[in-house]
């Protein structure tokens, strides 16, 4: 009876209770110290990984630089007529620059058309009989008359796996090509620390981190943009897939679902059971892989949890006795007290009956308990009203109203319910950003509200809410502090729907700046334009204007009607809008006037524009009445340039020319190019034919005179 009656005591109970706390709390703070020390490791061992990845990126782009440059500089020193075919010269040439050699496993020259004329390396200088003409990056080096890196591929003269540095000859005689083999050379040799093994972390990381001492554990490689592999520990891997690295599976599939991004500053792409670092390298958009076990990082941290436990075990039992001693002291005259508190807050007892009328500090704790119950139950009753008249208000208020505090709701109405879709017990508890259609709109509205309460001013905004459906409609949402003084206090916030008045707004933004008939900008929008550029010079440069003018339109409206020449409208915008770039601005000025504004363009570029818009033109068929209709189109090209005085003076150059390509014979452009061909023609009809010495006319001048003939 005793012993049941001593376990049934609240001393007792309280002091297993205390102990029980003390070992929780003991144990749980070493717990967290232990993974707060587990998540910094890993984190400084992340960041630190990453920036290795990121130094090796860096150093790869500008090895990679370094070969172009070299490149470059053996490209200058071969003059074409030295580099059309074999020559003693030619390998007396190649012979002088084996200090390139260093750099590469190989360097070819192929000539205009891909055909390979002489190879060096360290064995001298030798025939190169193969054909690269099939090859992506011979096309790409000599179009865009720039070095580039190669993929992946087989290379012609050693048959081994290789990537390829290409650098265009001048006067576009052909191409130099360096080789790097990838199962001879590795790409990655001297850059990451023990290449060519699996490492521990790098000495700097196992220090900031308490890793482990250097061990088998590090993994890098080099990959491209496709995920075949560059350089690897193992070389029987080069070429092959990143799957063929089973360890790296659930990093690579971050990165892709990151959108596989080459990015030079490096991205932490750990999984859960490796950390993974990725670095771009600019340029040849490589890839730098650094992999290292968990398990190896927090080895040593694993030793030190078992000790820390020990040692807390410890410290618990000892606190605990010397608890149970203070607490069977002091907690002797408690047991009625207690039996009084657990009915503290019952609404069926009177606040101020059944306390046990104790002395000294038990009495006074029993009065404070009292009084505390008694202005408990004054305070719920007044609550009670009060949220009574609340949720009244809130239920006949026209729009949604909500109480938040910390980001939560706390109190919402019955419209504000129906406006979202969603129940009460949806709402309260939950956080408000549960509604907004992105986490971003959400963020943003945070920091507009912050901003006006702190200038003392309510909060209005517009914003896209989610309806429990899924659907976002827009929302008109305003918002007042509880307490100014207070943030703490919680905001009152009202809502209401305004999906409709914004889809109006809309709709007349839209129409104040297109054409109804044909959908394009209209002119608000081209003189808005037009004023932009003039604003930004120079740094508009350069800019063409284009006005299109429909030739043989208006027998169209005059035979077949107003509906026949609106469909005819129509047909240009569509077959017009196709051919000029999304950033280009495409108008229809008015009747059968059509204009383009192309920004950052050169004027041959805007020369192919305007040809290529008329000739759409030109070949349109629009079927009515059983009957084929066609128009032609006269165009005007003007470019602006900084002497040009205003907008009119660039419009008026485009209408002079545009006029000038009518009076020349219809269905032509005119413009700079279009002068300059007239000039090279008359040049070249002024030299006599009969003139043996004269030779045949240019067949440039003769194309271009030819394409101002009459039609």
């Amino acid at each position: 009876m005793r012993l049941g009656r001593a376990f049934g005591s609240l001393k007792l109970r309280l002091g297993l209770a205390a102990v029980f706390a003390l070992a929780l709390g003991i144990g749980t703070s070493t717990t967290v110290l232990v993974l707060r020390a587990q998540a910094d490791t890993l984190a400084d061992y992340s960041a630190l990984e990453v920036a290795e990845a990121v130094r090796v990126a860096r150093v790869l782009s500008l090895q990679v630089v370094q070969q172009q440059q070299a490149l470059a500089v053996l490209a200058q020193q071969l003059p074409p007529p030295l580099v059309l075919a074999d020559s003693p010269a030619l390998r007396q040439k190649l012979q002088g620059l084996q200090v390139l050699l260093p750099m590469f496993d190989s360097i070819t020259l192929v000539d205009a058309r891909g055909r390979g004329i002489l190879t060096f390396d360290s064995q001298g200088v030798r025939p190169a009989p193969i054909d690269i003409s099939d090859r992506t990056y011979f096309h790409r080096s000599r179009t865009e008359r720039r070095p580039l890196v190669s993929e992946l591929v087989v290379s012609r003269v050693s048959q081994e796996v290789a990537v390829l540095v290409t650098q265009p000859l001048p006067q576009d005689a052909g191409l130099v090509v360096g080789a790097l083999r990838l199962r001879t050379r590795n790409l990655l040799a001297g850059l990451a620390e023990g290449q060519g093994n699996r490492l521990a972390p790098p000495a700097a990381s196992a220090h900031a981190a308490g890793a482990a001492e250097p061990g088998e554990a590090l993994l890098v490689m080099l990959t491209d943009a496709h995920g075949r592999v560059l350089a690897h520990p193992n070389p029987e891997l080069i070429g092959a897939p990143m799957s063929a690295e089973p360890g790296l599976a659930a990093a690579v599939d971050r990165w892709r679902q990151a959108g596989a991004p080459v990015e030079p500053a490096g991205l932490d792409v750990s999984d859960s059971q490796h950390l993974v670092a990725v670095a771009g390298v600019a340029g040849p958009d490589w890839l730098v892989w650094r992999s290292t076990p968990r398990s190896t990082v927090l080895a040593p941290l694993a030793r030190a949890r078992s000790e820390t436990r020990f040692w807390a075990l410890g410290l618990a039992l000892t606190l605990s006795l010397a608890l149970l001693g203070l607490l069977a002291l002091l907690l002797r005259p408690l047991s009625k007290l207690e039996a009084r508190a657990e009915r503290l807050f019952d609404p069926g007892l009177d606040p101020q009956a059944g306390w046990p009328g104790a002395g000294g500090e038990i009495g006074r704790l029993e009065r404070v308990l009292r009084r505390v119950g008694g202005e408990r139950a004054a305070l719920e009753a007044t609550n009670h009203r009060v949220l009574q008249r609340l949720e009244s208000v809130m239920a006949a208020a026209p729009v949604g109203i909500a109480f938040a505090r910390q980001g939560r709701f706390e109190l919402v109405s019955h419209p504000l319910c129906q406006l979202l879709g969603r129940d009460e017990s949806q709402l309260l508890g939950q956080p408000a950003q549960l509604i907004f259609a992105s986490n971003e709109d959400y963020l943003h509205l945070q920091q507009g509200l912050a901003l006006a309460l702190d200038n003392g001013q309510a909060y209005s905004g517009e914003w896209q809410l989610l309806h429990a459906s899924g659907r976002p409609f827009w929302a008109r949402l305003r918002a007042q502090p509880v307490d100014a003084a207070d943030p703490a206090a919680g905001t009152i916030w009202t809502a209401n729907d305004i999906t409709q008045e914004i889809s109006t707004r809309q709709a007349l933004e839209w129409a104040a700046h297109h054409d109804p008939l044909t959908g394009l900008a209209n002119r608000a929008a081209f003189d808005e334009r037009v004023a932009r550029l003039f604003a930004a010079l120079p740094r508009s440069l350069p800019a063409a204007l284009v006005l299109l003018d429909l030739d043989r339109f208006k027998p169209i409206n005059d035979q077949h009607g107003h509906a026949a020449g609106d469909a005819m409208l129509r047909a240009v915008a569509a077959v017009a809008t196709p051919r000029v770039r999304p950033g280009d601005l495409l108008v229809r000025l008015g009747g059968d006037e059509f204009a383009v504004v192309l920004e950052r363009c050169s004027a041959e570029a805007a020369q192919r524009v305007a040809e290529d818009l008329r000739s759409a033109i030109a070949n349109l068929r629009l079927p009515w009445a059983e009957q084929l209709l066609s128009v032609d189109a006269s165009a005007g090209l003007a470019m602006l340039d900084e002497h040009t005085p205003d907008a009119a003076a660039w419009v008026a150059a485009a209408d002079r020319a545009c006029y000038e390509a009518k009076a020349a014979g219809r269905g032509r452009v005119q413009g700079p190019l279009a002068q300059t061909a007239a000039n090279a023609a008359a040049e070249a009809a002024a030299v006599s034919p009969a003139d043996p010495a004269a030779g045949p006319a240019p067949a440039a001048a003769l194309r271009l005179v030819g394409d101002r003939t009459p039609r």
